[in-house]
């Protein structure tokens, strides 16, 4: 398929139809799913995929089941045409899109729980999200049957999550973390940004900072406490607030540290004005 030219599949049916195909022929197959509002950060999992394997499908769905009733799903970012234009001149092969009806038919009862990983930070601020995302993701995984998944570090824990999963359910799929793409300040790409004000842009930046600080002082022998806690202090009077978390945890399982003594990762959530930003950095 040359560049720029890309087919939308919006039924399950369709979408194991066209992997078929390819099958047959002998190709592998990446999926990259998204919820559409794409940046260059979702690119970066297109580009790597269509690196690693023969075609490449990108998913477009707003999952419902991971927003909380206060979260923000009805002024999430829809822009598909657009969307389809830009997978389609980075190498994709393949949008599915599926509809919510699609996804979860009259009668879905099942939910895919991921217990452990799921339940600190963002899980214990978010209750049900990664229930949402484990449940659309399993689905996505059986449905197009990929060798490989490509997930963003962005979304860290959701990262462990999925191969947590993954692996405890067998499913044939080699799921791949791909590097946080950022601003040139230092800012972690989010379809969310957008929701920033100039004077939040401004500060935003502050967060990645942060956390670039508590990695070096805890590599450094600083007490972990001490240094996430200064940290939340750091991010308040920067501007965020709430400060949801500021944690340093083990980079496999997402377990606590309180001294550095494996692989880990510093991972924070903060609010600026209406704008709930994630973060995290990998250490030692």
């Amino acid at each position: 398929m040359s560049k720029g030219a890309i087919g939308i599949v919006r039924t399950v049916a369709a979408l194991r139809e066209a992997v078929a195909r390819w099958r047959a022929a002998g190709e592998t197959v990446g999926l990259v799913p998204t919820m559409g509002a794409l940046h260059r950060g979702h690119l970066a999992l297109v580009g790597t995929s269509t690196a690693q394997c023969g075609r490449t499908v990108a998913s477009i769905f707003v999952n419902p089941t991971q927003f909380g009733p206060n979260e923000d799903l009805a002024r999430y970012p829809r822009r598909e045409a657009e969307d389809v234009a830009l997978l389609g001149d980075n190498g994709c092969d393949l949008v599915f899109a599926p509809t919510v009806d699609e996804m979860y038919p009259e009668g879905f009862v099942t939910t895919v729980r991921v217990a452990g990983v799921t339940e600190p930070m963002e899980g214990a601020h978010r209750p049900g999200h990664f229930d949402g995302v484990s449940t659309v993701v399993s689905k996505l995984l059986l449905q197009c049957l990929p060798d490989r998944a490509y997930f963003g570090e962005k979304d860290y824990q959701q990262l462990v999550t999925i191969k947590r999963m993954v692996r405890d359910l067998d499913i044939p799929v080699t799921i791949e973390g791909v590097p946080i793409v950022r601003e040139a300040d230092g800012l972690a790409l989010s379809s969310r940004n957008e929701y920033l004000s100039a004077e939040q842009r401004a500060i935003a930046p502050v967060l990645n900072r942060t956390l670039l600080t508590v990695g070096e002082a805890v590599k450094a022998g600083r007490p972990i406490a001490e240094a996430t806690a200064e940290a939340e202090a750091a991010l308040r009077a920067a501007g965020f607030d709430p400060v949801a978390y500021v944690e340093v945890r083990a980079a496999d399982d997402l377990s606590p540290l309180t001294v550095l003594d494996r692989p880990a990762r510093v991972l924070a959530a903060a609010t600026l004005g209406k704008t709930r930003l994630i973060d995290n950095v990998p250490v030692g």
